[in-house]
């Protein structure tokens, strides 16, 4: 895989989440500059754009990225429906 399309703006790449992790460049490695399909960020801009990815959400948080998709879909189903 490429890297990440979201690279440039990341908010994870570059560095400006509260409380990084150590081992940053490893998550970087792993998630912005190998197999960025994994991603919990990008998971939640492709499912609900960009301005829904939680400003504290790490790419190795997988099942809560899984939530806020969810959350965001029913979210938007709601309005939708009245």
């Amino acid at each position: 895989m490429p890297e990440c399309e979201l690279l440039k703006d990341c908010a994870f790449f570059n560095d400006k989440l509260d409380n990084m992790p150590g081992p940053t460049h490893l998550f970087k490695q792993l998630y912005c500059l190998s197999d960025n399909s994994i991603c919990a960020r990008l998971m939640v801009a492709k499912a609900l754009g960009r301005p829904a990815i939680p400003p504290d959400l790490f790419p190795n948080h997988e099942a809560r990225a899984k939530a806020v998709i969810i959350a965001g879909q029913r979210k938007a189903n709601d309005q939708s429906s009245h």
